[in-house]
């Protein structure tokens, strides 16, 4: 089928006619040209001017005239509003696509190409039909002359008349001439040829197996299931009571990770690798602003920097739990781990502890839920696998992060000497001659207990118990009664391991040794209300800060009573931490949402950076840390938000290198720097700083 669609329209080529200038051919030579014979070329001849008769007479201005029209591929005798019944809608809908193709010649032909299979065996059949003529005129004159003798003149002589003939000359190819003469302007795209995709692969081994199976060997199955069934009833005889709750426990979501086969822990190995290779594209502007970017403003103020939000941490089922606690690891600096609790004493639920790192800010590396909040938590120096964790109910706990199941590894119980209150803090500290685990716990009951994992058995022993000094009162029958200090806070000394701090909710902070347990080695009237944070500067010996909700942030020398610095930030501290790099640089954060962050290098007066780092107001920021590498910090919400900030460069300012000198870096350098600032503040003629 050879369907030809053409739109009549003025200007176009009609079939057989040659348009040129006319100029002044007569009729003589009209038929002169006409009575060429057909093997002429007919280009070599002066081209002439057919006019039809209804064309009409233009002048010289309408033949300059340019006419300007636009063609399009619309038929305009389609129609443009037909409209049919919808049976879905159950209303009549007109129909956007009207079909434009007008047909105005169709032919059926049976061409074929001379190069195809077909066209061959054609060709081949018209070249053989006169090659088998020949062949049957040869064998007809073989049969003549095994005939009689008479018939041989006259067979020779029709062959000598056949000579005489002249042969027959093969039709010469003529090539068809082009009757219409157009130029067809087309665009042709070249379509590549499908190719085969296969992959090949080893076969899977295989083996014949052949085996018989009837009753005697059924049976024995059946007894040998049956003693392995018996054997390991009297083994869960044997074990205590307390023991198989654990273990049943246990079993329910060991048995749920055996059932995952090793090919599903390698595709979710690789689909983490993915999601972090994903999330690392979505968030490729934050993790450029991470690696480079640089306030170019801080060098027009010289004594007042920014902070720059990157990543928001957060989780769905951690939503309406409060941040109670952040620490980073040691060892993989990316890596914070994240206790989600409440500080409502009437709104206490679940808990959860939540370990993410900067390289997947969407969701965290590790989850793990508790019936009881989580307030406090420490990850180990030299096992960055192990966290310690203080619960709202008095309970410590160990993960380990290697295991795979989701209970901690070591949990204390009632009987083992739990805390009656809830735990506010927790610390490692370097293990005992017997290389047995150790840490420290602090608690509002009073007590600081030293925890040891002695052959799988979390071993307590109370260090020191608290005490309000001057409230002993006279009980019945003569009895004194002495009333408990509630403990918040606690710090160990970075040299001297004996030797740590510990603040209460009357607003005071102790130094004690672990090697006197009965008294203080001293006292330290230091807030109005509790102390929320107490630590040790990490380069100088003699320094330490502390944070209370009186709105107070102080920094102490702990040979003198009295603090050597006094901030006041307007609303209630929730944490106080010092930077790593710089040893007179610290940041607070408060409940009005508002981080702060000190370098008393620069002004021992205000903060050279207060700014909101929550949206709303109702937001209470609760915790921060420094990073140990990256000039960043994460600060902790009570709606379970981790917002992770960067520092710009004049809240992490180095000293300035003089012409000649090298810059000077080191702790000794920070200590000195400290110092000289506390020289200035002990001189009586300074005023204290407020």
């Amino acid at each position: 089928m050879i369907t030809c669609s053409v739109h009549s329209l003025c200007g176009i080529l009609l079939p057989g006619v040659i348009r040129t200038p006319n100029k002044g051919i007569n009729q003589q030579e009209l038929n002169a040209s006409t009575e060429v014979g057909e093997g002429a070329d007919e280009w070599t001849l002066s081209k002439t001017l057919l006019k039809p008769p209804d064309q009409l007479e233009l002048t010289e201005a309408e033949l300059k005239e340019e006419v300007t029209r636009i063609l399009t591929a619309n038929n305009p005798h389609a129609p443009q509003n037909i409209v049919r019944y919808s049976f879905k809608e159950r209303a009549y809908k007109p129909i956007s696509f009207v079909d434009q193709l007008a047909i105005h010649f169709s032919l059926d032909g049976n061409l074929l190409l001379r190069d195809s299979d077909e066209g061959r065996r054609q060709s081949a059949r018209i070249d053989l039909a006169p090659v088998a003529s020949t062949v049957i005129e040869v064998e007809e004159t073989e049969v003549k002359e095994e005939g009689s003798k008479e018939d041989i003149p006259a067979a020779s002589a029709e062959e000598a008349a056949e000579g005489e003939e002249p042969p027959s000359h093969s039709m010469k190819e003529q090539k068809l001439t082009n009757q219409f003469n157009f130029c067809e302007r087309a665009s042709q795209t070249f379509n590549n040829p499908v190719r085969e995709r296969a992959c090949q692969m080893e076969p899977p081994p295989r083996a014949t197996f052949s085996a018989t199976a009837n009753q005697w060997e059924i049976y024995d199955a059946y007894v040998e299931e049956l003693h392995k069934l018996e054997k390991s009833k009297e083994k869960e005889k044997q074990k205590p009571l307390v023991a198989k709750k654990e273990d049943k426990l246990r079993g329910r979501k060991l048995t749920s990770l055996e059932s995952q086969s090793d090919d599903v822990t390698k595709v979710t190995k690789a689909a983490k690798i993915v999601e972090r290779m994903v999330n690392q594209n979505t968030f490729d502007d934050i993790a450029q602003d991470f690696k480079y970017f640089e306030d170019p403003a801080d060098e027009y103020r010289d004594q007042e920097g920014t902070l720059l939000p990157l990543w928001k941490f957060q989780y769905d089922k951690a939503k309406r739990l409060a941040v109670t606690a952040i620490c980073w690891n040691p060892k993989y600096k990316d890596l914070f781990a994240v206790g989600h609790g409440s500080y409502d004493f009437m709104k206490q639920s679940r808990g959860m502890l939540l370990l993410y790192t900067m390289k997947n800010p969407s969701f965290p590396e590790y989850i793990f839920s508790s019936e009881s909040g989580i307030m406090c938590l420490d990850i180990h120096n030299d096992h960055p696998y192990l966290l310690v964790v203080g619960y709202y109910d008095g309970n410590v706990a160990i993960y380990n992060l290697k295991k795979s199941h989701s209970q901690p590894g070591y949990k204390s119980s009632a009987k083992s000497g739990k805390h009656t209150d809830p735990v506010w803090q927790v610390k490692w500290q370097k293990d005992d001659l017997d290389n047995n685990l150790n840490f420290f716990s602090i608690s509002s009951d009073g007590r600081i207990v030293s925890w040891t994992l002695v052959k799988n058995e979390l071993v307590h022993s109370d260090v020191i118990r608290l005490s309000v000094e001057g409230t002993t009162l006279e009980g019945p029958e003569g009895l004194q009664l002495q009333t408990i200090g509630c403990g918040t806070s606690f710090d160990f000394h970075k040299k001297i391991d004996s030797l740590f701090l510990i603040g209460t909710e009357e607003g005071k902070i102790y130094k004690c040794s672990k090697s006197y347990s009965s008294q203080f080695l001293d006292t330290f009237d230091a807030h109005h209300m509790a102390v929320d944070a107490v630590s040790w500067n990490p380069y100088h010996m003699k320094v330490f800060i502390s944070c209370s909700s009186d709105w107070t942030v102080k920094i102490w020398d702990h040979t003198i009573k009295t603090p050597m610095f006094i901030f006041d930030l307007n609303s209630a501290v929730g944490d106080v931490a010092w930077a790593p790099y710089s040893s007179t640089i610290f940041a607070a954060v408060t409940t009005d949402g508002k981080a702060h962050v000190f370098d008393l290098s620069i002004n021992k007066y205000e903060a050279i950076c207060s700014q909101p780092v929550v949206a709303k107001k109702k937001n209470k920021i609760t915790h921060v840390q420094f990073n140990p590498i990256y000039p960043i910090i994460i600060i902790g919400d009570d709606r379970g938000h981790v917002t992770c900030l960067k520092l710009s460069p004049n809240l992490r300012k180095m000293p300035k290198e003089k012409k000649g000198q090298e810059i000077q870096k080191g702790p000794e350098v920070e200590i000195a720097k400290l110092d000289k600032l506390l020289n200035l503040v002990r001189e009586p003629a300074n005023k204290p700083a407020k």
